[in-house]
């Protein structure tokens, strides 16, 4: 059967569940003496965390690598001690130029086919008019 069977049209029409009555919410301070006695019984024979010092030792050779790695992938460029310009520097600068160089050039070809599409069109309305 489908799903238009007595049960699903009064679960489509079932009231929505009534919201739950407003109470003041108790905190730890408001809590019952019960609580508090509980609650210290549990702080006194609960265990402080233990660091194991091997995982703190592996941990520590695994950061130190890491950053090892990183100096040798990211290295600080030196500044060079004439003032010039870094190779970083000069490297942008080569790129600037050929884009600069690929700009003007797709620019030169542009207007080459522009005036070229418009030399075609002024000859096709010199034969249409002739």
């Amino acid at each position: 059967m489908g799903a238009t069977g007595p049960a699903h049209r009064e679960a489509a029409t079932a009231p929505a569940p009534a919201a739950a009555p407003e109470m003041p919410v108790k905190t730890r301070e408001e809590a019952s003496p019960g609580y508090h006695q509980a609650l210290a019984a549990h702080r006194a024979v609960a265990t402080a965390r233990r660091v194991d010092p091997a995982i703190s030792e592996a941990v520590e050779r695994q950061t130190r690598a890491m950053r090892e790695l990183s100096r040798l992938a990211f290295p600080d460029p030196e500044p060079d001690p004439d003032g010039g310009p870094r190779p970083l520097e000069i490297a942008r600068a080569q790129r600037r130029r050929e884009a600069d160089a690929s700009h003007a050039a797709a620019l030169r070809l542009a207007r080459q086919e522009r005036a070229a599409r418009a030399a075609s069109h002024e000859t096709s309305l010199v034969r249409k008019s002739a």
